[in-house]
């Protein structure tokens, strides 16, 4: 479980938990501008406890970890399966398991660190077999269970982003560029059809209120006219795309340096209540709207310096397993960091994906520090550079 004789203390990232906390701790100071509810210090307390068992896990091998893949699969899907008959619902979707009052959790978080640390131990495992079509059925099929469960809740957004990080770890593990290419000729013409599908009258392929945002989107500068023709009119449009036109108004709105955390300006958008639930799925046109374009890319650049990290200690990983789960949250980060933001600057429809490290969410928060501890382990046992094998044999 510890073995800090193996463990190289000059590699570890310091960087990357600067980062981290640096990004949650404007997360909170914006989260209590956003909301008035307390929910900063909830989030300052789940960040606290958060960097606790990050920093813990981060001197426990990851191998040991990886001992318990059966057992961390299992229980996330029996948290999924519970959620199903048993969760709680809100905004047309079931997807938490209420604890205690205000506390929940939503195993979908939790579902992406299973999934990556789940799939770096088996493909470690089989990795002179990874091209072998019968590992790449059994993987596709243990990962469909949870991405099924998670897209019936619904949850489409979620599903997407745990298709993208199990699709990046496949990738990493060395899949053929063949296969690759395979997916491309078949997947294509496949979402196109369900594409053309999803438009027509009466689908059933997604929900009515995720067709709506889609619509919303694709039709956005559509004249009256032209959506007449489609059997839509401007006054839905315009309902649908209410929150994200409010968001670019929002970020645009701050300028160079922003109107300050919890002012009390009668024209921001945050304090005319413009933007429902501002402190999660639209925290980043708070941070454009009251820290400006220098808070807004101060967000960005930190995002991005955490997958970067993640990537580099990927890199230098000392095994397959270690590379996957690096690589496996520098997707996590990359990927929902994208579509949130997306979101907010309205180029992407409408979804329900927290900013990492800067949305309300506890579970959300914790998941992310449980697997940033994991890759601080792996950052502790790097892969030896030819110098030090040099020196090692000398000694």
């Amino acid at each position: 479980m510890f073995q800090f004789r193996e463990y190289r203390l000059k590699y570890f990232s310091i960087r990357l938990i600067l980062y981290i906390t640096c990004l949650s701790l404007l997360g909170v100071q914006v989260i209590g501008s956003a909301s008035n509810d307390g929910s900063d210090k909830k989030q300052l307390i789940c960040f606290i406890v958060g960097l606790v068992i990050m920093l813990f896990l981060s001197i426990v091998d990851y191998h040991f970890i990886l001992k318990f893949h059966w057992l961390m699969y299992i229980v996330n899907l029996g948290l999924l399966v519970y959620v199903k008959f048993a969760g709680d619902s809100g905004g047309g979707a079931q997807r938490w398991i209420r604890i205690s009052g205000s506390i929940g959790l939503q195993p979908s978080e939790l579902a992406k660190i299973c999934i990556v640390l789940f799939f770096a131990w088996m493909l470690h495992k089989y990795q002179e077999k990874i091209n072998s079509p019968k590992v790449l059925f059994i993987a596709a099929l243990l990962f469909l269970i949870p991405f099924y469960l998670i897209l019936d809740q619904p949850d489409l957004s979620s599903s997407i982003i745990l298709l993208l990080i199990f699709c990046s770890i496949i990738f990493l593990a060395g899949l053929s560029y063949w296969y690759i290419l395979g997916a491309m000729v078949i997947g294509v013409p496949i979402l196109s059809f369900l594409m053309y599908k999803i438009l027509q009258p009466g689908q059933t392929i997604i929900n009515n209120y995720q067709k709506s945002r889609f619509l919303g989107f694709l039709y956005q500068d559509s004249t009256s006219e032209e959506l007449a023709k489609l059997g839509l009119n401007i006054s839905d449009i315009n309902a649908i795309n209410y929150q994200q036109k409010n968001s670019v108004l929002a970020i645009g709105s701050g300028q160079l340096f922003g109107k300050g955390l919890e002012n009390n300006t009668i024209t921001s958008v945050k304090n005319g209540n413009f933007l429902s639930e501002p402190q999660t799925d639209f925290i980043y046109a708070i941070v454009g709207e009251e820290l400006g374009f220098v808070g807004a890319l101060a967000v960005i650049v930190l995002l991005l310096l955490i997958a970067v990290e993640c990537l580099w200690i990927a890199k230098n990983a000392k095994d397959l397993s270690g590379r996957l789960i690096a690589g496996g949250m520098a997707a996590i980060i990359a990927f929902q960091s994208f579509f949130n933001i997306g979101v907010a600057t309205w180029i992407l429809p409408n979804t329900g994906l927290p900013l990492p490290f800067v949305s309300y969410g506890m579970s959300s928060l914790m998941c992310l520090m449980l697997g940033m501890g994991v890759v601080l382990n792996v950052s502790l046992q790097r892969e030896l550079t030819f110098k030090e094998v040099l020196y090692t044999e000398y000694e």
